[in-house]
């Protein structure tokens, strides 16, 4: 449903709300490697969100992306709005050109509760809400030191 590139600039704010603020900043390089992206890739995503104000940068010795608490108060939402569009959410699960409640395609009741359910939580919840139930429930955004043969 969502593009890589949206997928990266999702987890990529969700790991700069978790580890960053005004006075400690992270390098593209550093949350490439952390989140296993393209370095390149995200480095272009990050200053697109930055233009947008989802993210904060400053250049030089000391600088690097963060999220300033304003940052922190915008939604998965936002970023798939900014990334992907939002289309994708309107569009009928079979790609049928009308499905709507009076005239629904095979598996709309099923699908419509879904992504309502979807939609709440990607407009209303916000990055810091999100980074607080990641604290809480030890979620993950990453699998790079995630070892899967312990048990």
């Amino acid at each position: 449903m969502l593009t890589n590139a949206c997928k990266y600039a999702i987890r990529s704010i969700l790991y700069l709300a978790i580890k960053t603020n005004e006075d400690c900043k992270i390098s593209v390089k550093t949350i490439a490697d952390e989140l296993e992206t393209p370095q390149p890739f995200l480095s272009k995503l990050l200053q697109q969100l930055t233009r947008n104000r989802l993210v904060s940068s400053t250049k030089g010795p000391n600088g690097g992306f963060y999220l300033s608490d304003e940052n922190k108060q915008n939604t998965i939402w936002d970023i798939i709005e900014i990334i992907d569009g939002t289309s994708k959410f309107d569009e009928c699960f079979l790609g049928l050109s009308k499905c709507e409640d009076e005239n629904p395609c095979p598996v709309h009741f099923i699908v419509s509760p879904f992504k309502k359910r979807i939609l709440v939580n990607f407009r209303d919840k916000t990055i810091s809400q999100y980074v607080d139930d990641i604290k809480q429930s030890k979620k993950i955004i990453s699998l790079k030191d995630f070892d899967i043969l312990k048990k």
